[in-house]
């Protein structure tokens, strides 16, 4: 008897890139990336930006790839890869996010931007300039961005607490960089004192936008390491599944929210641990 072959859909043959740094540990940059990708179902390559030396306490120290290496594995990853969605999280350098913008200027699909400028231990992760004239070239080629609320008060220089100010502060964001459809953010900076956390995916229409919401509960753990690499891969992930903004940002909180929880009473690294991508069953 022939044995029967499920035959691959559609989104099989697209991929995503992750353009991020490297954490032996782990728990955020490409190796979550990759984790999410694959825990998701979508098939993931990798550009490096960045070397880092941390674990579950936090960062140590990084080491920035030369920009024209970062350009150039970019490069040949897209000339051989049916790419569809990129992701970009640490840049580690405003020449590199320079480089990365010059590598994406013709690309016509997703970049899903999440602006990583320090670490939770509060390591700073962005060498900037005088200008940022690198990040202003890779924010004003993203189509989506992921910030949380202190990387949403950098952005915008204000000075930000309720979830009126930062969604008014993604509003102006929004207004700035043309090409930027939406700014997806996430909630857990907002009233960290509260039960409840509050996503927002502020979604430009037309001379206008359109907010949408996602609560949630609060989960109690330490196992927080890599939860914005996580969401913005996800975003990107069920982004290239279903290729509907709103559909990918509920769908990200969703599979945040699960891993949160599955990874809640684990143990793994002694200080703050990492996400358990490997235990994530089923669709959301």
């Amino acid at each position: 008897m022939a044995t029967e072959v499920n035959l691959p859909d559609r989104h099989a043959s697209r991929a995503i890139l992750s353009i991020a740094g490297s954490d032996p540990s782990g728990g955020a940059g490409i190796q979550a990336d990759l984790k999410t990708f694959t825990a998701i179902g979508v098939y993931g390559g990798a550009a490096i930006t960045c070397l880092t030396a941390q674990n579950s306490f936090g960062v140590s120290s990084y080491l920035p790839i030369a920009p024209a290496f970062v350009k150039n594995q970019i490069q040949l990853v897209l000339a051989d890869l049916p790419v569809s969605h990129i992701k970009t999280g640490m840049l580690g350098t405003d020449e590199i996010a320079g480089a990365i913008a010059e590598a994406l200027h013709d690309f016509s699909g997703e970049i899903i931007c999440d602006p990583v400028f320090m670490a939770s231990d509060g390591h700073e992760l962005f060498q900037k300039t005088a200008r940022n004239t690198g990040l202003q070239a890779l924010l004003n080629v993203a189509t989506i961005l992921t910030p949380n609320l202190p990387e949403l008060a950098l952005l915008t220089k204000r000075s930000l607490e309720t979830p009126q100010e930062a969604v008014e502060a993604a509003t102006a964001l929004l207004a700035c960089y043309p090409k930027l459809r939406a700014i997806a953010l996430t909630g857990g900076h907002i009233q960290e004192q509260a039960d409840e956390v509050e996503d927002f995916l502020i979604l430009r229409q037309g001379s206008g936008q359109e907010i949408s919401t996602a609560k949630h509960a609060r989960i109690a753990t330490k196992n927080t390491h890599g939860t914005g690499c996580t969401f913005a891969s996800a975003f990107g992930a069920y982004h290239l599944l279903h290729g509907n903004d709103q559909d990918a940002f509920f769908k990200a909180v969703a599979f945040i929210d699960t891993v949160l929880r599955q990874s809640a009473n684990l143990t793994l690294g002694r200080g703050k641990g990492p996400l358990a991508h490997h235990l994530f069953q089923g669709k959301v």
